[in-house]
């Protein structure tokens, strides 16, 4: 691809490309192909100017061999890629915005007046018919105020003003349109499916594959505490599905054969086979976007309570005019009162500020599912970590199996890689990629197999009862007994590892010693977050004492408790709140999904269990828990911009009213000021709260 670098400083670079103007389609193949090189952090491409601002952190020449090697044909681009694309929703009120712009002011440079009048009247109908389905509803809201004002600057000749006005409605209707829309479809992009494997059912058995290879028609399995990957019908097993994503109802539905599941929704208990109807759109996106629009977990308190009050001021703007004019009798002051309130600043400043804020956020890797739980994290006071994959990295590594009944370490390994490669747990994990490294192949050797949340997994092996999971699981619940002339080795076990017991026929066979490093960020997370007004940091963790005692003090966590069960954690959440603490929950498995749902804010890890990220209002990523302090200095800006707009807002109208009824603005005038104040109070409100430079600064990190 021919180019010419227009710009360049340290590590960004502003390149034209050998062409006028980009498609959307050419631009979105062009960003995402960059994207794809781990030297390139950011991107931003231009199709109007067919420019790209590269951001990297590699040698210039590379960049520059990045973009000869470009080529639009050859870069294979899935199509979830355009069809998530918010570049065509820009462009569209971008030109929606000029194109106003140059209508209003190109009528009053070519048209005579006497059309420009004709052409404003037929717009002031408009506002009227508005503001007359409003009344007709038992509403007194702002459309009443607008027609009102409009209608009366008609009324006394003053025509420029009435043109002004409905040109800067028009513009800030728009505004807010655009920055809802893009704000919703940025946070739905983030809440859509992002499956990459799934589990065919073949004639051989199950095998683990590409989900963009499934075609309609064939048979995936999906297990407990995982997402569909598509629509389709049971074939075979029953589950518990929750269906939030798809209705905003969070209770189970029970499904089973011939019945219909639908793509991203979660198994909560139960295993199925589907057969798949459909695997186009997937994403699901229309869909989430809608529950999105229609939920009200989009608004926090500060939010619905400056909305309502906005409502409430609407009747005392009128009865200031309606004096103004009574007192004074000249309808000028009147109208200069009218073309002035509080519910348009406050309608509009507010929404975008919280949409602005997820937007943001997203920036830093996390997905918030709206405006009432960056709320609760600005006010939380409290915050639950569960350790494993929170506090410790969510990489665990098999250290070692230590054999009790004098299998091969190895085919000991085998047989539990073969139960836990099905079931999503960072623990599970370490143990398959073992196996994995060491070469060991584990076909189906079991029956079906059956997951008990936060304890194990049972099944049959080789016409053997086979079990693994927690000490709870295995000898408490299981009864598993340890062979006579191993009870020495037992207690000889390391306590600086984790422990996975594995067991066949009530005999234990192995323990799997499990190391789970310790986040390096973790002590200054814990520092910052109790600096910006966290009073209590807990960790819970079905660890034994030694090992959740070691794991505390170096995180510098001084409350803990050991050996908990699910419940456990939910009912310590329901205890906090019911002190009066605002808690957050910090999770990544199926079993801290009951106090991430119990919790004021649940934040579940990005790579951690589906159901988990389903439940939680709020989606972190795994790489840096560094987000967590990030996220509540957003909330906690979020809430001071929230209460600054209001407060500027009402000051600022009312003072403006004030003047008006004094005789000293213009209607005119008074139109443009308040018009103008509250388009430029929402460009303010969408502008980020962290400064741009940190946001730099950490993805240079």
């Amino acid at each position: 691809m021919k180019y010419a670098i227009r710009h360049e400083i340290k590590n960004r670079m502003r390149i034209h490309l050998a062409m006028n103007r980009m498609s959307f389609r050419e631009a979105d193949i062009l960003e995402y192909y960059l994207k794809s090189f781990d030297e390139i952090r950011e991107v931003r491409v231009y199709e109007r100017t067919a420019d790209v601002a590269i951001f990297f952190d590699c040698d210039r020449s590379k960049i520059l061999e990045i973009i000869r090697n470009f080529s639009v044909e050859e870069v294979k681009v899935p199509e979830t890629v355009f069809e998530y694309s918010g570049r065509e929703l820009s462009a569209k009120y971008f030109d929606k915005i000029t194109t106003a712009a140059i209508i209003h002011w190109g009528k009053r440079i070519i048209l005579p007046f006497p059309i420009r009048r004709i052409l404003d009247t037929v717009n002031v109908a408009r506002f009227i018919w508005r503001g007359i389905k409003t009344l007709k509803n038992r509403h007194l809201q702002v459309e009443v105020l607008d027609a009102m004002a409009i209608t009366s600057a008609v009324l006394t000749g003053d025509y420029n003003t009435a043109s002004s006005v409905m040109f800067l409605l028009k513009i800030g209707d728009t505004l807010e349109e655009w920055t809802h829309k893009r704000s919703v479809d940025d946070l739905a992009r983030r809440m859509s499916l992002n499956i990459e494997k799934v589990w065919l059912l073949t004639e051989n058995g199950e095998i683990q594959v590409d989900s963009s290879k499934v075609r309609r028609g064939e048979r995936v399995v999906v297990r407990m505490g995982n997402i569909i990957p598509f629509d389709g019908v049971v074939e075979d097993g029953e589950a518990m599905i929750n269906q939030a994503s798809m209705t905003g109802e969070s209770v189970a539905v029970h499904k089973n054969t011939g019945m219909s599941v639908f793509a991203g929704t979660v198994l909560e208990s139960g295993d199925i086979t589907i057969r798949v109807t459909r695997t186009e759109g997937c994403g699901r996106f229309d869909q989430i976007v809608r529950m999105i629009e229609e939920s009200e977990k989009l608004k926090s308190t500060l939010e619905s309570k400056a909305e309502r009050i906005a409502d409430k001021l609407v009747p005392y703007t009128m009865l200031a005019a309606g004096l103004t004019w009574m007192i004074s009798r000249n309808i000028t002051k009147a109208v200069s009162v009218l073309m002035v309130d509080y519910s348009c600043g406050l309608k509009m400043a507010m929404p975008i500020s919280v949409l602005s804020a997820i937007k943001e956020a997203s920036e830093y890797g996390i997905t918030v599912k709206g405006g009432k739980f960056l709320e609760a994290v600005a006010d939380a006071d409290t915050i639950v970590f569960d350790k494993t994959g929170t506090i410790t990295k969510a990489q665990p590594t098999v250290v070692k199996v230590i054999s009790f009944n004098d299998e091969e370490e190895d085919e000991l390994l085998r047989q539990a890689a073969c139960l836990e490669e099905h079931f999503p747990h960072s623990v599970a994990r370490a143990v398959v990629d073992a196996a994995f490294k060491k070469g060991l192949l584990h076909d189906e050797l079991h029956t079906n197999v059956e997951y008990i949340v936060a304890h194990g997994i049972a099944s049959e092996i080789n016409g053997e009862r086979a079990v693994i999971g927690s000490y709870h699981f295995v000898f408490e619940d299981e009864k598993v007994v340890i062979p006579e002339s191993k009870k020495e080795l037992f207690e000889s076990l390391p306590d600086d590892h984790s422990h996975l017991y594995y067991a066949k026929n009530g005999i234990l066979s192995a323990c799997i010693l499990i190391s789970d490093p310790m986040r390096s960020e973790i002590l200054d997370v814990v520092k910052q977050l109790k600096e910006l007004g966290i009073k209590h940091i807990v960790m819970m963790t079905g660890d034994n004492e030694k090992t959740a005692a070691r794991i505390a003090e170096q995180a510098g966590i001084s409350e803990y408790y050991s050996e908990v069960l699910p419940e456990d954690k939910a009912k310590y959440v329901e205890k906090a709140k019911a002190e009066g603490h605002r808690v957050i929950m910090v999770g990544d498995g199926i079993n801290d999904s009951p106090a991430l749902s119990a919790a004021d804010a649940g934040i579940a890890i990005s790579d951690g269990a589906e159901i988990a990220r389903q439940i939680a209002d709020i989606t972190i990523g795994s790489d840096d828990l560094m987000s967590l302090v990030v996220l509540k200095k957003i909330s906690v800006l979020l809430m001071k911009r929230i209460k600054f707009n209001y407060r500027t807002i009402v000051g600022f109208n009312t003072a403006l009213i004030g003047l008006g009824m004094c005789g000293s603005v213009s209607p005119s005038t008074s139109a443009i000021v308040h018009n103008g104040s509250t388009v430029a109070i929402g460009l303010k409100s969408m502008t980020n709260l962290i400064p741009e430079k940190e946001i730099n600064d950490k993805k240079a990190d």
